[in-house]
């Protein structure tokens, strides 16, 4: 492919398989996105900011809801193909960790991207290459409301909290052991050469 230079790339658009309600947001996800800037925008359509005394601290301290830019969603989708894939399951797992009560219905799909690839001295009597090739789609969609627990790839609200909670007890004494908590090569924590330190040479 030496006489060749990448021209144009074409993806097939994935359908949503889903049935969503009205004004249903759709996080695209690409291999380029910034997973800050996603769940900015996702938390902000699903989630409800508590905002503590409108007067700046200084009121009764009671707790109000901000009020949105834009209504708030019952429902919120994330979809991606290629290399966005794990990135838009990540989003999905921390939306689901920040809003409680999520249920969750997953589908999986693939997508045709061809490439043309084209030569770079057409005199030379050579002809565009067309490729094509599959890619892995993923569609998440979260929902306040219930779904179909009949259907292929529903997880109900609170299906992996206990995971959430080991691995957050798994980092803490991660922790621990790093700061010295533990043995190791520190003082007192020497491994066993099996020589006794108390041995004197033959006489």
């Amino acid at each position: 492919m030496e006489n060749y230079s990448k021209g144009r790339s074409t993806e097939q658009p994935s359908v949503c398989p889903f049935t969503l309600v009205p004004d249903t947001p759709e996080v695209r996800v690409k291999d380029g996105s910034k997973i800050r800037n996603l769940l900015r925008y996702a938390l902000s359509r699903i989630e409800a900011k508590p905002q503590v005394d409108k007067n700046g601290g200084e009121g009764d301290g009671d707790v109000y809801e901000d009020p949105p830019s834009r209504p708030l969603c019952r429902q919120l989708v994330f979809t991606a193909s290629g290399k966005g894939v794990s990135k838009a399951i990540t989003c999905a797992e921390v939306v689901k960790r920040r809003v409680r009560g999520l249920h969750q219905l997953t589908s999986l799909a693939s997508s045709t991207l061809t490439d043309v690839w084209d030569p770079l001295e057409p005199a030379a009597g050579l002809d565009s290459i067309t490729v094509s090739r599959k890619l892995p789609v993923i569609w998440i969609l979260l929902s306040k409301d219930p779904l179909d627990h009949s259907l292929p790839g529903y997880q109900a609200p609170g299906r992996c909290d206990n995971l959430w909670t080991r691995d957050d007890k798994e980092e803490v004494g991660t922790y621990k052991r790093k700061r010295g908590g533990g043995g190791g090569r520190g003082r007192g924590g020497g491994r066993n050469t099996g020589r006794s330190r108390d041995l004197k040479a033959p006489i």
